[in-house]
């Protein structure tokens, strides 16, 4: 059968639907993927001829989801539609949007290929593990979701061509993404982990946390390696020295098998001096650990990071020590908190001398915690209807003079870089007006911490030319990052208006939204 993947533009290539098209593939059936916006998205999708078409995707662009499927469904009456991702895991009820048929909760690749199976097949769609079906009278089926599968390696590897042909920017790309690990041990109030691995699968950690082994991971790069240009690996683990005797193997075959500069994230309350050691071994050039707030109450009773601060100066300490750049992920805006709480982070950033602060508005998915609480505090966004496509523009969470906790945010990396900066920001976060010039602001400045970061690879691989000059990367990144930042939001804004119009029946909601 012929699967169409469904997407608009991200930051990095989506991993996912990468392993769920390796799946498919693996069971005799055809796949593609088009980005969205696409002026010849009709015709594509007519010359296609797709049987099923699937969308993966967070909430703040499920609206668009119902707009775009609308389309298809236009052009392809009898296609059948089936959604996963995060926010169908946690909002099963997106089902009963109009012309969506089926959701797939969690892990997909085994329930995937059983579904477009048996509708190949003519099968019983009604009792699938993992999936949640409506049929023709508008009854939806629904199954727990099927158990986690405990050896990554039997999923192979992500069939990267999916992606990689359908945009030539994520192939030609240096950097590339892997991922070695599923799910974490950690119960951050705000990650989606803790609501999967507590409230969908029901699981403990043992069964939760599962990681390829050494070698599957150095043989998935050694292919990307031969067939794409890769000088670069970002590693997209949530936390990549979970476990002491893997990272000692992986510091000492990658450098000799693989040979890549890469970066990765930390847990600072698992962080030794051998950790850092052992990834300044292994070629590490960056490695980002989680701050999120410098007030105890906020970062452990709120967020429940379970770290203390002295962890975090002492790991970030190390980071600098074994000369390797330092990240740090913060979070703003969290409930109960305030502006001098949130600038008591930047100054914390400023103590320990990160090189490179990304921060995010606190966002109160569904099914967490910290969604529990900002209800209770009667801070919460009323529907998922309103909830931002992006974490770093605008925060959800109902806080008094809002504004200022997003305009702090545009300010955060350079204040952390720029401390003199400090008590102009503090001034400049109550000028609501200047909302879109700090946007675009921090946009250009995290361009530039990227370009600084793009340096350090080019050294570690002895790279020299006109394109590793700074100006000329970053420009580069600038008009690649605003090509896709464009796009999805066309995207984003033209397809929720039809899927809102599709739900609604509704023009004034139309009209509404082009003012």
């Amino acid at each position: 059968m012929r699967v169409l993947f469904l997407s608009p533009f991200l930051a990095q290539e989506p991993l996912g639907v990468m392993y769920l098209s390796g799946a498919l593939k693996g069971a005799g059936h055809e796949t593609k993927m088009i980005f969205v916006p696409d002026k010849q998205l009709d015709e594509k999708i007519l010359e296609y001829d797709p049987d099923v078409v699937c969308f993966s995707f967070t909430t703040g662009i499920h609206n668009a989801v119902v707009g775009l499927n609308a389309r298809v469904k236009q052009l392809k009456p009898d296609v059948v539609s089936l959604c996963g991702g995060a926010h169908v895991t946690v909002v099963p009820e997106f089902i009963e949007e109009p012309g969506i048929d089926a959701i797939c909760r969690g892990d997909g690749e085994y329930a995937i290929v059983e579904f477009v199976n048996r509708v190949e097949n003519g099968g019983d769609l009604t009792n699938i593990p993992s999936i949640w079906f409506k049929d023709e009278a508008g009854t939806i089926h629904k199954n727990e979701p099927g158990p986690l599968e405990t050896d990554l390696e039997k999923f192979g590897f992500c069939d990267r061509s999916l992606v990689y042909d359908a945009a030539d920017f994520y192939r030609l790309s240096e950097r590339k993404v892997i991922k070695t690990d599923r799910g974490c041990p950690m119960n951050c109030s705000f990650c989606f982990h803790h609501a999967w691995k507590k409230k969908v699968y029901k699981v403990t950690n043992n069964e939760y946390v599962r990681r390829r082994s050494v070698s599957h991971v150095i043989e998935e790069a050694k292919r990307l390696k031969a067939e794409y240009p890769l000088t670069f690996v970002h590693f997209l683990d949530d936390i990549f020295n979970i476990n002491n005797k893997w990272l000692e193997e992986f510091a000492e075959r990658w450098p000799k098998e693989v040979g890549l500069p890469f970066d990765a994230i930390l847990m600072a309350n698992m962080v030794t001096e051998k950790h850092i050691k052992l990834l300044k071994q292994a070629g590490c050039i960056y490695a980002r650990i989680a701050f999120e707030a410098a007030n105890d109450h906020m970062r452990n009773a709120v967020m429940k990071k379970n770290t203390t601060r002295q962890q975090l100066v002492r790991a970030a300490g190390f980071i600098r020590q074994y000369g390797i750049r330092l990240g740090s992920l913060n979070m703003l805006g969290g409930p109960g908190s305030s502006i001098d709480d949130d600038i008591e982070t930047i100054l914390l950033n400023i103590e320990c001398k990160v090189d490179h602060p990304l921060a995010s508005l606190l966002q109160p998915y569904p099914m967490t915690d910290i969604n529990d609480m900002t209800q209770e505090m009667g801070l919460a966004t009323d529907t998922w209807d309103e909830f931002p496509t992006l974490f770093n523009r605008t925060t959800s969470i109902s806080l008094p003079n809002r504004h200022y906790y997003e305009n702090l945010h545009k300010w955060f990396p350079i204040v952390v870089r720029f401390p003199k900066l400090l008590p102009f920001a503090r001034r400049a976060i109550r000028w609501k007006w200047m909302g879109r010039p700090f946007t675009w602001m921090y946009m250009l400045y995290s361009e530039w911490l990227v370009t600084e970061q793009n340096r350090l690879y080019y050294d570690a691989q002895g790279k020299k030319g006109l394109k590793t000059l700074a100006p000329i990367d970053f420009t580069q990144r600038v008009f690649t990052k605003g090509f896709i930042r464009i796009f999805t939001s066309l995207f984003g804004r033209n397809a929720t208006k039809v899927g809102l119009k599709m739900s609604l029946n509704d023009e004034r909601v139309m009209n509404h939204m082009d003012e």
